[in-house]
């Protein structure tokens, strides 16, 4: 996202600062559409052209890149199967889970975001570096941020498949961290969620228990273990304790 609005404000910056064709004045031409590929000011730069497409790429590609490159999929995981074992199908609702996870993300991902503003977008508004440097160092940040997460057997894993050379960790590509960081973070996601189901297990098979001791076999055990599960689950102030973890279980 912080790339997009740095490639938009260099498109708008070039489109407004770019000569009139002919030493015509602009008023006396009235309105026109000109689309090029120019608009590099420093060698080594991207023309505002190419910015464009590379912005609306980004805004394509920006749900996945959330989804994908933060904390989100492991955020959205837990609580999804938090929901799940409680046993109520709609309460949260998906909105709402959608929503506390995007606002965690963005309260986790906060001092990255912040570094690549200070490091890349900040720089190039100032015009001491150019759009190429820009983008090297905003996805720098991440690739840290990946890496802290990542299990080295994930890592070593893609780098076979590719049929890397033995690489260093700061030498690692990006088509390599990427699908790393998700295969890990779906292993601790459900590792997580596993822990989450034993209490609620727990309460189940001892509702059933109960239930086929007294005879009463038609007696659904979800119905009657649900009213228990909710009431552990205020008690010990679950929410909270279930947010604290995700946020303490990422290395920052």
């Amino acid at each position: 996202m912080a790339a997009a609005l740095l490639f938009w404000l260099a498109a708008l910056a070039g489109a407004q600062t770019a000569p009139a064709p002919g030493g015509a004045p602009a008023a006396a031409r009235g309105p026109r559409l000109v689309i090029g590929l120019d608009g590099a000011e420093a060698s080594g730069d991207i023309g505002v052209g190419i910015q464009i497409v590379i912005v609306m790429t980004l805004l394509t590609l920006a749900p996945s890149l959330i989804m994908l490159m933060t904390s989100f999929t492991r955020i959205v995981i837990v609580l999804g199967l938090v929901r799940t074992a409680l046993g109520v199908a709609n309460a949260p609702a998906n909105q709402i889970v959608i929503g506390l996870s995007l606002f965690l993300t963005l309260f986790i991902m906060a001092p990255v975001f912040q570094r690549a503003n200070e490091n890349a977008l900040q720089p190039y508004l100032a015009g001491t570096i150019t759009s190429t440097e820009a983008l090297k160092a905003a996805a720098e940040p991440a690739r840290e941020f990946m890496l802290r997460q990542t299990r080295a057997r994930d890592l070593e894993f893609f780098l076979q498949l590719g049929r890397f050379p033995p690489t260093r960790v700061n030498e690692l590509p990006m088509r390599v961290i990427v699908p790393a960081f998700v295969v890990s973070e779906l292993q601790t996601a459900f590792q997580m969620g596993f822990l989450l189901f034993m209490p609620f297990l727990v309460i189940d098979l001892l509702v059933s228990s109960v239930l086929m001791s007294l005879g009463m076999m038609m007696m659904p055990p979800a119905i009657v273990s649900l009213p228990f599960k909710i009431l552990l689950f205020v008690v010990v102030d679950g929410w909270y304790l279930v947010v604290r973890s995700l946020v303490e279980s990422f290395r920052m």
